[in-house]
């Protein structure tokens, strides 16, 4: 596996670590504190293409590949993992799964303006009772002649509120199990979409997560994505592609922690000496520095298979749960580091504790990264190559 990126990565790291520091990282504070959407710079980040990286340039992307994407969140998270959080759901949970399986027509109007920017997309998948268990859907779309009819209820829908557009799952043959559930393009301001609630979150506060109500909302036909039924397989192969983005989120949680406790190791002093000088911090820095690279290989690894076109689901399910776990333990860290002054929330590696929580959470918990990786595990698909 290559391990350099190449020199059109490498400017693109540079050209969003740029606009990061310059533009995200003096806001990120205030807009936690406020739980308030950041349009401006989410629309300076449509403007750099970053909103459709992995989307060809055809339907409104940048084309920018995988690996660049992994890079590009990772920046951006390194500064403000809400700004990471709305540009993975825009990329992978939406504009992948809408290029992948939505016909020409369907990408014209639904991914091209999310793709360029221009719009939000969103993912609706959970439901108050189908979290780790996406199969248990209570979300019925029942065909009514050229139309579906949706009756149903979404939760922790980040972006909800913001998103002109909703992939949206639902049963359309309750018989068939996880095989009876399909999966539908609903625009904003169809009679009976409704965004019921926005969630007051320990983390990730300035990106919004919705609860959404569908109550007899009717949706064309032809705003179905992919057959009846194949639903339930275009929503894991999104979640699969999500892990990766979420892996590049942990990791820039991590990093952005991490400098701030190597700079403020440099500066503290306690017992006459910078408390980097303290062999007990020594420690915990280094091991910092190896489990955020230890954790971006990995990510990188996924994104460089998911790219060559390869099988990587497991691979994904790997670097994310390493990252996740990686992420709450630096940040706790980071928090040691800075002793009272890191339970302040000037400081803001309070900030990257509070946003490193959900990364072990979405895209699948822990725990589930775990059972797929077991499962192949088993059944001899890992070889850890």
């Amino acid at each position: 596996m290559r391990l350099e990126l190449t020199d059109e990565q490498q400017m693109i790291r540079a050209t969003v670590r740029e606009f990061a520091d310059s533009q995200i990282r003096p806001i990120a504070a205030e807009i936690d504190r406020d739980a308030r959407f950041p349009h401006e710079t989410v629309k300076g980040m449509g403007e750099l293409g970053l909103m459709g990286m992995v989307i060809p340039e055809r339907w409104g992307g940048s084309g920018a590949g995988a690996v660049a994407y992994a890079v590009a969140v990772e920046e951006i998270a390194r500064a403000c993992a809400s700004h990471a959080v709305v540009m993975s759901v825009n990329n992978s949970l939406y504009g992948e799964p809408l290029y992948r399986y939505g016909a020409d027509a369907q990408r014209e109007q639904f991914l091209r303006p999310v793709a360029s920017g221009h719009a939000h997309g969103c993912f609706a998948l959970t439901e108050p009772q189908a979290g780790s268990d996406a199969t248990n859907q209570a979300t019925i779309a029942s065909r009514d002649g050229d139309h579906y009819v949706l009756t149903g209820r979404k939760r922790f829908i980040t972006t909800g509120r913001e998103a002109s557009f909703a992939l949206v799952f639902g049963q359309t043959d309750r018989a068939r199990g996880h095989r009876g559930i399909s999966a539908f393009v609903v625009e904003k301001g169809t009679p009976g979409f409704i965004v019921a609630k926005i969630e007051d979150k320990l983390g990730i506060r300035a990106s919004d997560t919705a609860e959404l109500v569908f109550d007899d909302c009717r949706v064309p036909a032809a705003n179905r994505i992919g057959e009846e039924g194949q639903g339930f397989r275009i929503a894991l192969s999104a979640i699969e592609a999500g892990r990766v983005g979420i892996a590049a989120q942990a990791v820039g949680i991590a990093t952005g922690a991490y400098e701030r406790s190597v700079a403020y190791a440099r500066v503290r002093h306690a017992f006459g000496v910078p408390i980097g000088e303290h062999q007990m911090v020594q420690w915990m820095l280094a091991d910092m520095a190896v489990a955020i690279d230890g954790a971006r290989l990995l990510t990188l690894r996924a994104a460089a298979l998911k790219e060559a076109g390869r099988p990587y689901g497991t691979a994904a399910a790997m670097a994310k749960l390493f990252a996740a776990e990686m992420a709450m333990k630096v940040t706790t860290d980071a928090i040691q580091v800075h002793g009272g002054y890191g339970f302040i929330k000037d400081y803001e590696v309070e900030r990257a504790f509070r946003d490193a929580k959900i990364t072990q959470l979405y895209e699948g918990t822990s725990q589930i990264q775990k059972l797929v990786i077991a499962r192949a595990v088993l059944r001899g698909d890992h070889d850890g190559t």
